[in-house]
Formats: C-alpha cells, sequence, structure tokens
C-alpha cells in the first residue's frame, strides 16, 4: 500500500491546519476532514454561489494508521448506508422507511468509529436522494448500486482521528474560480440526477430486490447475493 497520499479539500477557505474539533459531526461519515484525490473534484466542491473557492493540498502520510476502506470487496453498499443513517438526518416518508432504517442499523451496521481514516463513497445531496429512494422501497438495491457510480464522484477518503491529522501536511492552495467549477458543479449534479430518473423509470426486472424483498428475506451481512462494492 502506498503510504503517502496526495489529498485535496475544497473550500472557500485556504485551511493551513485542519482541526478535528471544527468538522461537523451529521457529515456521511461523523465529524472529520473531508478529502478527495481528485483536483477537480475538490475545486468543484470549493465553489458556492456566492465565492470562490480553493483546492487545499496536502501531502497524508497514512503509515501506522487503521484504515478503513469500505470500497474495498470485504464491504458493500449496505453497510455505506447503515454508516450514512447514523450519521446524516434522513427524512422518512412511511413505516417502510423507518423499519428499513432498523433493519439496516440491526443486520449491516459495521464498525467504523474506530478507525483513523475512512475511504468510502460520498454523498452529496443527489446521491443523498437516491439513498433514501431505496430506503422508501422505490428503487432496488441494482438501482442504488447503479446510481452511486452516476457523476464520477469517486471516493472521500476521510481523516477522523487526531492520530491522522497529525499526519496530514499542508502543501499549497490552488484558486478554483467560480466561474468555472460552479457550472461543472451543477452540471455534474444535472446530470446524476437525470440518469438517476431514467433508471428510476425503467420497468422493474422480477428478480431485483427492493427493501422490502431484503427484511422479508432476513438477509444478513454476510449473504453471498449482496454485490460487493467495487469502485472503478
Amino acid at each position: 500500500m502506498e503510504h503517502t497520499l496526495t489529498l485535496f479539500h475544497g473550500s472557500s477557505q485556504i485551511i493551513v491546519a485542519p482541526e478535528l474539533a471544527k468538522g461537523k459531526p451529521n457529515n456521511d461519515y461523523g465529524r472529520g476532514f473531508y478529502c478527495t484525490e481528485s483536483i477537480e473534484l475538490a475545486k468543484e466542491w470549493a465553489c458556492s454561489t456566492e465565492t470562490d473557492g480553493f483546492a487545499n493540498r496536502y501531502a497524508f502520510d497514512q503509515a501506522d494508521l487503521s484504515v478503513l476502506n469500505l470500497s474495498s470487496g470485504e464491504y458493500h453498499i449496505l453497510n455505506w448506508l447503515s454508516i450514512l443513517l447514523e450519521n446524516r438526518t434522513f427524512r422518512m416518508s412511511g413505516d417502510i422507511a423507518q423499519r428499513a432504517q432498523d433493519y439496516i442499523f440491526e443486520h449491516f451496521m459495521i464498525e467504523y468509529k474506530s478507525y483513523d481514516v475512512i475511504r468510502g463513497y460520498r454523498a452529496d445531496d443527489s446521491y443523498f436522494s437516491f439513498a433514501t429512494a431505496l430506503l422508501n422501497n422505490s428503487i432496488s438495491l441494482a438501482q442504488l448500486e447503479k446510481a452511486m457510480v452516476l457523476g464520477n464522484l469517486g471516493e472521500q477518503v476521510v481523516l477522523r482521528s487526531q492520530a491522522a491529522f497529525d499526519k496530514l501536511s499542508f502543501v499549497e492552495s490552488i484558486a478554483a474560480p467560480r466561474a468555472i467549477y460552479l457550472p461543472k458543479k451543477l452540471a455534474r449534479d444535472t446530470d446524476a440526477r437525470a440518469e438517476f430518473k431514467q433508471e428510476k423509470q425503467k420497468p422493474s426486472v422480477e428478480d431485483e430486490v427492493y427493501i422490502l424483498d431484503i427484511i422479508r428475506g432476513r438477509w444478513q451481512n454476510d449473504d453471498p447475493r449482496i454485490q460487493r462494492i467495487l469502485l472503478g
């Protein structure tokens, strides 16, 4: 494993010394410092309708740190969803969604809080809505798996412990002009939503699995029918 990574954090500010305590607790994987290995994605995430941004570049030495890689073949999308459910606020629209949340917590939650670093999907607003659709039984598990690669958001690398923060070294900040990168950000989101809508409108396939099928079938975490997460 490569021990030293180049990471980027998109922000409206230059962040020379990130602080764990300043992280928001309701992000995808809880409180932490959210980064990407893609400078282009960092520039998009940095921009808002009000401001230009910066892609802050860091050298990160992950040697001797514990790393949970949700994109490895050891885990699957329901493990990712269980963590998301614990940290993000979901709007439950009925009994099915609540039953789904309870079942996912009980059967697919994994221990993640002790890790220094987590690698996994990023759930921005559009992707968050895809996860909600699964809970409401309106899309299948296979459709959610397809949706998560729409827009090519890639992985995020999240530093979750002080030990990880101590291994992060600021290198430089790179300007992300709003006029260039905000349209790219919005286009990526629009394209992902459009592709998802098209996917959702496809006729149901008989052998596709929905959350109610998983609950009624009493699927467990090691069920071989659940595809393991493998990001390209």
